[in-house]
């Protein structure tokens, strides 16, 4: 706790978050000897799987989580989205998130706030005391405030993120080396910032984790050259994790989540040159790499990950659908997806979930017509530069899944029942902070359990 808050003997509940991005459930479940204590986070709490959203996407995953709503309110799809009535696309940022965060719930509750290295949170909002912006961020100097931060930060090593392109080599050693001290750095900054801050909510997240499970996660699961690294790996978390418990004050609730789930990759799956193959999208020429490149008489085109959108006219501004075939069009893509099969014939798509069905808000113009969840291992891809096969092999083992992300508390009063998802965690946080809310602005449901 904050030396202020330390002399003036404050009662008001706090809550200190450590996301964990990537993070299965069944990993901690399933190797106690890894994670001893997150064991003891469940045994003195409750721990247990909880579903991401749709799509499962880190870009589009804490924007939801930290507000509690779906992407048709927050205004975030994914890694990449495209401008209304345009083909012209672009990357989400902090500032693209339409809906209330947790943190402003609570500043504007007079409370204070602490964020550290939250995906999508660039530039850092400055009526929060202080924040690190996360994934996305274009570095530490810009991604800091206030702006002194900056300054400690380099002095630690800190970067934003691990290193992605080192995973691409054969040899991962680099890579995993690279992960270790970007862990390694953010726990320093976590744990000066735990004690240096007067705060009522501290919000941090680790992010190099769901790069370890991306090219690593297959070796953990069928025993592969990298096992022994991957859990040394999650050991260091799970320590980092106790370090960070043992540094809160007796009355701080602790919660740990991740995003999204995670599992075995076997292949990448080229929707883009799928939907060319079966003459649903074509190109104005030969050279192309981008979204504005499709040629008029394109009925779809896909985004990562697994979003459909139909080429719908007076919506996109070379639409070929008429609005009267755009059900029967849909529905014709839903079922293509559903029957597409995998080099040894296994399904490779288990849902198509209707846009309109799981996407509803003030920001759902940009929603796509049909998002695919894949069944595991068949990593959906997207790209508009081609492919020569649509099922390839690329360099990573790890892909994410909807189901399984992790959702662990130290606090008692808190139930994970089998329907949890990310839209529960910021009502559950409001509950446990004792800030007062509207059960009307969030998707979810706090878990909180009434005292009877």
């Amino acid at each position: 706790m904050g030396l202020f808050d330390r002399l003036r003997g404050s009662d008001a509940a706090r809550v200190a978050f450590v996301g964990i991005d990537g993070v299965p459930y069944s990993l901690i479940r399933d190797e106690p000897e890894t994670f001893p204590n997150l064991h003891d986070v469940i045994d003195e709490g409750t721990g247990g799987p909880i579903d991401s959203i749709v799509p499962p996407e880190s870009s589009a995953c804490w924007p939801s989580l930290t507000t509690g709503v779906n992407p048709g309110e927050t205004g975030v799809y994914g890694f990449q989205d495209r401008e209304v009535g345009s083909y012209e696309t672009y990357v989400p940022m902090g500032r693209d998130v339409q809906a209330t965060r947790v943190w402003d719930r609570v500043t504007d509750a007079g409370r204070d706030a602490t964020v550290l290295n939250v995906p999508v949170t660039f530039p850092p909002q400055r009526n929060v005391q202080r924040m690190v912006s996360g994934f996305l961020s274009p570095g530490v100097d810009k991604g800091a405030h206030p702006e002194d931060v900056s300054s400690y930060l380099d002095s630690i090593g800190y970067r934003i993120d691990a290193n992605a392109k080192l995973g691409h080599k054969a040899d991962k050693t680099e890579f995993i080396d690279n992960a270790h001290e970007t862990l390694d750095a953010r726990q320093e900054a976590f744990l000066h910032y735990v004690e240096e801050d007067d705060w009522d909510l501290f919000f941090g997240v680790f992010m190099a984790t769901d790069r370890v499970n991306h090219f690593l996660f297959k070796d953990y699961e069928e025993g592969g050259e990298y096992e022994r690294e991957f859990l040394e790996f999650y050991e260091k978390v799970d320590e980092y994790i106790g370090e960070l418990r043992d540094a809160l004050a007796d009355d701080v609730t602790l919660v740990v989540a991740s995003d999204h789930g995670f599992t075995s990759e076997d292949y990448e799956v080229h929707l883009n040159q799928w939907l060319e193959d079966e003459g649903w999208l074509s190109y104005e020429d030969d050279d192309h790499d981008s979204l504005e490149d499709i040629h008029d008489d394109t009925k779809a085109y896909s985004f990562i990950p697994g979003r459909f959108y139909v080429n719908l006219e007076d919506r996109e501004p070379r639409g070929s659908v008429p609005e009267h075939e755009y059900e029967d069009v849909r529905s014709e893509l839903r079922e293509k997806l559903l029957s597409l099969e995998g080099p040894e014939g296994r399904q490779v798509v288990d849902r198509v979930v209707d846009g309109d069905r799981v996407f509803d808000g003030a920001h759902d113009e940009i929603a796509p017509d049909l998002v695919a969840i894949p069944n595991h291992g068949f990593d959906l891809k997207a790209g508009f530069s081609g492919s020569e096969d649509v099922f390839t092999h690329g360099p990573r083992n790890g892909m994410h899944s909807f189901e399984n992300a992790t959702l662990v508390t130290d606090d008692p009063d808190v139930e994970v029942p089998g329907n949890t998802d990310l839209y529960d965690i910021a009502p559950t946080l409001l509950d446990q902070l004792d800030v007062q809310y509207d059960a009307r602005d969030f998707d979810g449901d706090s878990l909180v359990q009434a005292d009877d």
